[in-house]
């Protein structure tokens, strides 16, 4: 009898241990909230000007475009900027020449710390004839297209040193968080006119790098679209 209790009684123990692992991989009612807000994240951008920056935060040039928002990283602003036409003396010239610069810079906001995330920078040095160093219009976007609730910040830009009509070099930079992801090449120009009317164009070449290659389908199909919706050289940039 104190054998059929004993067989019994473990019988009930090794069932209620079972129980116990099913129960755990079972989600939290904490991750199954936390699952909800990731679902029902919205990325909401808003333009800012420089009177609504932090003081702490320094940069170069004129502004041109400036956004804040919140997500999974924090509070977030970005802003870029152009020098336009200019005499840096950190460059060194030989000759009359201007110089031009861009910058694009990624601050987190904490309180009252402000901390720099990234900063892109490029330039044209000691130019004696045309200077392209600009951000092309109304390229400059903020997107969540992966949706993991990280934003990714699109920079598309062009430079060159040109005295004549030749395409400019032409940049994609996008990041999400700290990685950086580029599309390089050269706009694309109208040269002239074949036989049967056709137009005649040269430039328009680029290369992903691996980032792109190798990530979220997504990212690369936005990055094509923007270079071809902006490819061609307009003369208004």
């Amino acid at each position: 009898m104190k054998n059929i209790s004993f067989l019994l009684l473990s019988i009930l123990l090794l069932s209620s241990c079972k129980e116990d692992k099913k129960e755990e991989t079972k989600p939290t009612a904490k991750t199954e909230l936390a699952a909800i807000e990731y679902k029902d994240f919205a990325l909401t951008v808003e333009k800012i000007d420089s009177t609504q920056f932090p003081a702490s935060i320094k940069y170069e040039g004129f502004v041109k475009n400036a956004v804040r928002w919140k997500d999974k990283l924090g509070d977030n602003i970005v802003i870029t900027t152009e020098t336009g036409y200019h005499i840096n003396k950190k460059f060194q010239h030989e000759s009359d020449g201007s110089d031009a610069e861009l910058f694009a810079y990624h601050f987190i906001v904490s309180g009252n710390k402000v901390k720099q995330a990234w900063k892109v920078y490029d330039y044209i040095s000691d130019c004696p004839v045309d200077i392209v160093a600009s951000f092309v219009k109304n390229t400059f976007q903020v997107t969540d297209l992966n949706k993991n609730g990280i934003a990714e910040t699109w920079l598309m830009y062009k430079t060159a040193c040109h005295g004549d009509v030749s395409p400019c070099n032409m940049k994609i930079i996008m990041y999400e968080e700290n990685q950086k992801y580029a599309m390089r090449g050269e706009s694309k120009i109208q040269v002239g006119l074949l036989d049967n009317g056709e137009k005649q164009f040269i430039g328009g070449e680029y290369k992903l790098d691996e980032n792109f290659k190798k990530g979220p389908k997504v990212f690369k199909e936005f990055a094509q679209k923007l270079w071809s919706d902006n490819l061609i050289e307009t003369w208004e940039d």
